[in-house]
C-alpha cells in the first residue's frame, strides 16, 4: 500500500525518508543546492552579508480541481511554527479522502494609485475629462514598460481639489508591485508634460496615495481584491470528519457561529483563524514578497452542514499577490519549489494562487477541528515544543 501522507519523525534518517517519499510521489528530487551567488542577488537585496537558513517542510498530498490547478500537489512550507505543516497535512488528508478541494480563479488585478492635486476643483474637473479622453495613449505608454503587464483601466476617485487615479493592471505571471510602479510613473510623466502644455494648468502629483492599500489590510481589499482573487471549497464526508477531526458537521458549524462574534468585536478584517500562517510559509518557500501577507490575509471562511452530516467549507481570498517570475522567484531553492509545483510558464501565477488558497483552506479546517475538540493546546504541546 502506497503511503499517502509524509513519513514522520525528527531524525536525519526521517528527513531522508521524506525526501525519498517525495521523489517517489512527484518524480522531483530535492537536492541540497548551494546558496545563490551574491552577484545574482541584485534586485532582491542590498547590503548583503550572508544567508539565514529557514527549515522547510512538505505537506501533502493536496488534491485539487481548479480553474488552473488540477491534480495532486506536494506543498513546500518554510516555517518556524511547530504544528503548522502537520496541521496542513491533516487538512490535506481529510479533503483528499473527500474528493479534494475545488478552486475557482475569479480575477487578477493590481493597481498603483497616484494622486493629483490642483488649486481648485474646477481645474481638477478639466483634468479628469482630459484623462478619460487620453486613455488609449496612456495605456500604450504604460504597457510599453513591461513584457508582462497590461493596463486594464483607470478608475477615478475625486476629492475636493484632488483626484486619485487608480491605474489597474493585469500583471500576468509577475506579482507586479514594481511593474505597476514603473508603468504608472511613465504615464504620470506623460500626463504632466502634455496636460500642462496644452492647458497651462499646474498641479502636483505623488506616485502613490496608498489608496490601493499595498501591504495594508483594508476593507477595500476585502471587497474589491488586490492581486489574484480565488475561492476554494471542499465537501467533507461526515464519517471522515468523525474519524480524522473527531467531530461532526453540526459541531463545526455551531462552533464557528459561536466564535464569529469575536471577529466582529475585535474589528478583524475578514473572517478566518490564521490564513496568514499558510501564506507566510508558502511565500517564503516560493520566493514571494512576505510583506504582502498583511494585505492578503483578509480571507472569509464559512462552514455549512450538507447531506445529513457532511460539511461544506468555503474560503474566499480576494487578495493573493504572488508571481512566478521576478523577485525572489529567481532564487535557486525557491525556483525549484515552483518547478515541483508545476508553477512555471503561462498562467502559472494563477495556478500558484489556487494552490495557496486551497492550502489555506486545509489549514483552516484542521485548526477549526482542533479548537472544537479542545485539542488545540495539546497539539501545540506535542508538536510546537
Amino acid at each position: 500500500m502506497v503511503r499517502i501522507r509524509p513519513p514522520g519523525g525528527y531524525t536525519k534518517q526521517d528527513t531522508e525518508k521524506r525526501k525519498e517519499w517525495l521523489a517517489e510521489r512527484t518524480g522531483f528530487k530535492l537536492n541540497d543546492t548551494p546558496p545563490d551567488e551574491p552577484e545574482n542577488l541584485k534586485g532582491i537585496i542590498e547590503n548583503h552579508i550572508g544567508y539565514m537558513p529557514i527549515p522547510m517542510a512538505v505537506a501533502g498530498p493536496l488534491r485539487i480541481q481548479g480553474t488552473y490547478a488540477q491534480g495532486e500537489y506536494y506543498v513546500p512550507l518554510c516555517t518556524l511554527e511547530g504544528t503548522l505543516s502537520m496541521s496542513m497535512t491533516r487538512g490535506f488528508y481529510l479533503t483528499h479522502q473527500s474528493n479534494g478541494i475545488r478552486t475557482q480563479h475569479v480575477r487578477q488585478e493590481l493597481s498603483r494609485s497616484p494622486i493629483f492635486i490642483f488649486e481648485d476643483f474646477d481645474k481638477r474637473a478639466v483634468f479628469s475629462k482630459w484623462i478619460i479622453a487620453r486613455y488609449e495613449q496612456l495605456k500604450q505608454i504604460a504597457d510599453s514598460t513591461t513584457r508582462h503587464g497590461k493596463l486594464l483601466r483607470i478608475d477615478q476617485y475625486p476629492n475636493h481639489n484632488s483626484v486619485i487615479m487608480d491605474f489597474v493592471y493585469n500583471t500576468a505571471e509577475a506579482a507586479g508591485q514594481n511593474m505597476t510602479t514603473f508603468a504608472t510613473h511613465k504615464a504620470c510623466r506623460y500626463i504632466r508634460e502634455q496636460f500642462t502644455s496644452s492647458h497651462g494648468i499646474e498641479f502636483k502629483y505623488f506616485i502613490e496615495s496608498n489608496f490601493n492599500a499595498d501591504k495594508n489590510p483594508t476593507h477595500r481589499t476585502l471587497v474589491h481584491g488586490r492581486g489574484h482573487h480565488v475561492i476554494a471549497s471542499a465537501l467533507v464526508k461526515g464519517k471522515l470528519l468523525r474519524r480524522i477531526l473527531r467531530c461532526t458537521a453540526a459541531e463545526m458549524v455551531e462552533g464557528w457561529s459561536q466564535v464569529s462574534p469575536g471577529f466582529q468585536m475585535a474589528g478583524v478584517l475578514g473572517n478566518n483563524m490564521h490564513v496568514a500562517n499558510a501564506l507566510a510559509a508558502l511565500y517564503l518557500a516560493t520566493g514571494q514578497d512576505a510583506a504582502c501577507v498583511a494585505e492578503n490575509s483578509v480571507g472569509i471562511v464559512s462552514y455549512e452542514k450538507r447531506n445529513n452530516d457532511d460539511l461544506l467549507v468555503l474560503l474566499s481570498m480576494p487578495s493573493i499577490t504572488v508571481g512566478t517570475v521576478g523577485g525572489g522567484t529567481r532564487l535557486k531553492k525557491q525556483r525549484a519549489n515552483l518547478e515541483m509545483l508545476g508553477c512555471t510558464g503561462k498562467d502559472s501565477s494563477k495556478k500558484l494562487a489556487e494552490i495557496i488558497c486551497a492550502s489555506a483552506l486545509a489549514l483552516e479546517l484542521s485548526l477549526a477541528g482542533a479548537i472544537g475538540t479542545d485539542e488545540f493546546a495539546q497539539s501545540h504541546a506535542d508538536y510546537g515544543r
